[in-house]
């Protein structure tokens, strides 16, 4: 068997099914168990039903949105996200913070609901329907109640599936290694095969039905990556590489300790599917909340253009997105219409004499780019995110340059880090190397920051 061979995938469970839907059962055990915890905290605080100044509809109400908040900044947090069996997840410290956040915006839902309140329901005071003091309480002890949930799914799943099951690959020595480590240190996991040829993993996981791969060898990640790693995450396999000494000391985030050797968990993807979806949300937010600028300046550039350039308008050209999948992009046109009509597809450059000259100004401060907020609106595009190129391109760059696919991991951008810090011109594989900075250390932040430093590099008019 090559790495090359026709997949057959097999046919998941239903709970593998759910799962790859987004349902995950401690989302339920979750929202029960912060419910809970707010109906005991404000029990033990001021005893049985009835409650002072609200009635039991409006707490209910208040309860209500608290919990979807609390789940919502859980599910954004990456709780949910699918995490191995082995190694420890350093879940409790993630799930403190996360309710903190939750707790910080609860607080301030309960301001504005307890002005509405006083309006409306003619309530008079500053009591809140989710008072401060209980609030408190709740933010201390939901940390708490995420690990217990976690602790109750991993006995569930242990119970219904057994120990981790787990195939061994690497190279003799490698192999020889992790068998003295498990024959000390492994009851958490139960060794099913074990691989020393890198091709034979897959065929090893379906014949074992193994849940984890444990990748020993380093020298083995550039004949996995990217093609095993999906293919084994796509059957639910988590794969975790050993790292040694000298990588540690590199500052690795989130190490996992496994049978006394320290691992980090292989995604074939860098962003988790919350990030993802909560990059879609801040893309959404960011272009409604701008359309009243946008939009005129769109139809400002428009009829430039229609003076100084004539028909068409608009260059449609076909890009390479998400996935590796092509569209057809939009941006205002500010070459003559010959501009490829020998030389084919070509990057530009510094002076391109195919630009209109009074169109220059459109290209220098990007304005020839605002047509495609539509794409973003459409999802083929994000606010920020590597630049689309063409297929012609793209497919010589895959040859040429290491790692070059993995900008196609996330929708392509109308600015990113690549072009705050390059020009038109700037070497290919230098902008990659600020295209996988930019997905490796995602965070909304980063999002905003990038777009501030845009508004400043076309303010400077530096491309």
């Amino acid at each position: 068997m090559t790495d090359e061979a026709p997949e057959s995938e097999p046919e998941p469970r239903l709970l593998t099914r759910l799962n790859r839907r987004g349902f995950r059962l401690v989302m339920l055990l979750d929202a029960v168990g912060v419910l809970a915890l707010m109906l005991v905290v404000m029990v033990s605080r001021f005893g049985a039903l009835p409650w002072p100044t609200y009635t039991v509809g409006q707490y209910a109400f208040s309860f209500a949105v608290s919990t979807l908040v609390f789940l919502v900044t859980f599910y954004f947090g990456g709780l949910y996200e699918r995490e191995p069996r082995l190694g420890g997840s350093g879940v409790f410290a993630k799930a403190a913070r996360l309710a903190l956040a939750a707790g910080s915006f609860v607080a301030l839902l309960n301001l504005v609901i307890s002005g509405v309140a006083r309006q409306r329901w003619e309530i008079t005071g500053r009591a809140l329907p989710f008072p401060i003091g209980s609030l408190v309480l709740v933010i201390l002890l939901a940390g708490l109640v995420v690990v217990l949930n976690r602790g109750i799914v991993h006995v569930l799943r242990t119970r219904r599936e057994g120990l981790p099951r787990v195939v061994l690959a690497g190279d003799a020595a490698d192999l020889q290694l992790a068998r003295d480590h498990v024959a000390v240190n492994g009851s958490e996991l139960r060794v099913v095969a074990e691989v020393d040829d890198p091709h034979e993993i897959v065929d090893v996981v379906d014949r074992t039905g193994a849940t984890d791969v444990l990748l020993l060898s380093g020298g083995w990640l550039d004949l996995w990556y990217p093609r095993t790693i999906g293919r084994l995450d796509r059957r639910d396999v988590t794969v975790l590489l050993r790292v040694g000494g000298r990588e540690t000391l590199f500052g690795l985030a989130r190490l996992r300790e496994v049978a006394g050797l320290p691992f980090v968990l292989l995604m074939p993807q860098t962003m988790a599917s919350s990030q993802r979806h909560f990059k879609r949300l801040l893309d959404l937010f960011l272009v409604l909340v701008t359309a009243p600028v946008w939009i005129v300046v769109l139809a400002g550039v428009a009829l430039h253009q229609l003076v100084v350039a004539g028909r068409p308008l608009l260059y449609t050209q076909t890009r390479v997105g998400v996935g590796g999948k092509t569209f057809e992009m939009r941006k205002f046109r500010t070459m003559r219409t010959d501009a490829e009509a020998r030389g084919g597809a070509q990057l530009a450059t510094r002076g391109d004499p195919r630009v209109i000259p009074a169109c220059r100004w459109l290209r220098s401060t990007r304005a020839d780019e605002l047509p495609q907020i539509l794409h973003i609106l459409a999802g083929q595009m994000s606010v920020v995110g590597p630049r689309p190129e063409r297929p012609e391109l793209t497919a010589g760059f895959e040859q040429e340059i290491a790692g070059y696919t993995r900008r196609h991991e996330v929708p392509p951008g109308l600015t990113g880090l690549a072009q705050i810090h390059g020009r038109y011109h700037t070497d290919a594989e230098y902008k990659l190397g600020y295209d996988l900075q930019y997905l490796v250390n995602w965070s909304p932040v980063l999002d905003l920051e990038i777009i501030v430093r845009t508004v400043w590099v076309v303010l400077a008019r530096r491309v």
